[in-house]
């Protein structure tokens, strides 16, 4: 998702969507971890959209 789409988010559906993001990210260290991770490029696209969200609730935050 694009940063713009996170600020048109409810607060609610922010958390979300972070809470989600959260759990993929942990799911793909575990795959990584156990070697069954297919595409490696995922894991620093899920850190970054997770900072994007993170960036975006601090800025609504305010």
């Amino acid at each position: 998702m694009k940063t713009k789409e996170y600020r048109e988010m409810d607060t609610a559906a922010r958390q979300k969507e972070l809470t989600d993001m959260l759990r993929e990210q942990f799911n793909l260290r575990m795959q990584k971890a156990t070697g069954q991770l297919a595409n490696t490029a995922n894991l620093p696209k899920v850190r970054r959209n997770i900072a994007r969200m993170r960036t975006v609730m601090n800025e609504k935050s305010r």
